[in-house]
C-alpha cells in the first residue's frame, strides 16, 4: 500500500504516467530534515520511468520532502520529491516513491533506456504483425528486438553484479555467445540470399563482407587447428 500526499490522491495502476521498468541502479539520496540537518542515504532504484521511480532505503524522508539524487554509476544528479511510501503487509516501509522535478530519459542510466527501447520495439512488432509486412522483414525485426532484449538483460546483470561486488567479467561470455548466435543466424540468411541470387557481385558492401568473412574463417581455422594439436 502506498501513502501519498493529501493533495494527490492515490493513483490507480492504469493512471501512472508511463510504465515503470525493473532496474537496479545505485543512487545517493540527500535531503534536509528539521533543524537543517543534512541526511545522506545510499539506496537502490528498482522500478523507474522518466517521471520517477521506487527507491529501496533504510532511512527514508517524509512524504513531500525534496531530495537531491545522484546516480552512482553515471554521477548524473537530479532533484526529486517524495510522493509516497510503499508499505509491506506488516507495516514496514518497503519502498519510497519519488517524482523527478524535471522528467529525464537519461537519469536512471543506460539500463533503463535499453529496457524502454526494448518494450517499444516489442509494441512495434505487435503492430507490424497486424499489417501486411513481408515475413522476411518481420523475422529480421523480431531477431533485432530479441538481440536488444538480451543486451538489456546483460546490462542489468552487469550492474547487479557490480552493485553486489560480484565478478562482472562473467557477463562477457554471455555477450560473446549471443554475438556468435546472431552472426551464425545472419550468415545462414545471407547464404539463402546468395542461393536465390538476391545477393550478387554488385550488392553494396559485398567486398567488405567478403574480407570480414575471410578474416573470421582464417582465425577460426587457426583455432580449430590448435584444438586438434
Amino acid at each position: 500500500m502506498d501513502e501519498r500526499t493529501a493533495e494527490r490522491p492515490p493513483a490507480k495502476p492504469d493512471q501512472r504516467r508511463g510504465i515503470r521498468f525493473p532496474v537496479v541502479v545505485p543512487v545517493e539520496a540527500k535531503w534536509e530534515e528539521g533543524g537543517g540537518k543534512t541526511v545522506k542515504e545510499i539506496s537502490q532504484a528498482k522500478e523507474v520511468n522518466a517521471q520517477g521511480g521506487l527507491l529501496l532505503m533504510k532511512i527514508h524522508p517524509g512524504v513531500g520532502s525534496q531530495l537531491e539524487l545522484t546516480n552512482l554509476i553515471s554521477s548524473e544528479a537530479s532533484r526529486a520529491r517524495v510522493v509516497g511510501l510503499r508499505r509491506s503487509k506488516e507495516g514496514h516501509v518497503s519502498g519510497v516513491a519519488v517524482e523527478l522535478l524535471i522528467p529525464s530519459e537519461t537519469f536512471w542510466g543506460l539500463n533503463f533506456q535499453l529496457k524502454k527501447t526494448s518494450a517499444e520495439l516489442v509494441r512495434l512488432e505487435q503492430d507490424m504483425k497486424s499489417g501486411s509486412v513481408d515475413p522476411r522483414i518481420l523475422m529480421e525485426f523480431r531477431d533485432a528486438v530479441d538481440y536488444v532484449r538480451k543486451t538489456a538483460w546483460a546490462v542489468q546483470e552487469w550492474q547487479e553484479r557490480q552493485l553486489l561486488k560480484h565478478d562482472t567479467q562473467t557477463v562477457l561470455p554471455l555477450l560473446t555467445s549471443e554475438r556468435i548466435r546472431r552472426s551464425t543466424q545472419l550468415c545462414n540468411a545471407i547464404t539463402t540470399d546468395l542461393s536465390s541470387h538476391e545477393v550478387t557481385r554488385e550488392t553494396s558492401g559485398i567486398d567488405e563482407f567478403f574480407r570480414a568473412v575471410k578474416g573470421v574463417y582464417e582465425r577460426l581455422a587457426d583455432l580449430f587447428r590448435e584444438r586438434q594439436a
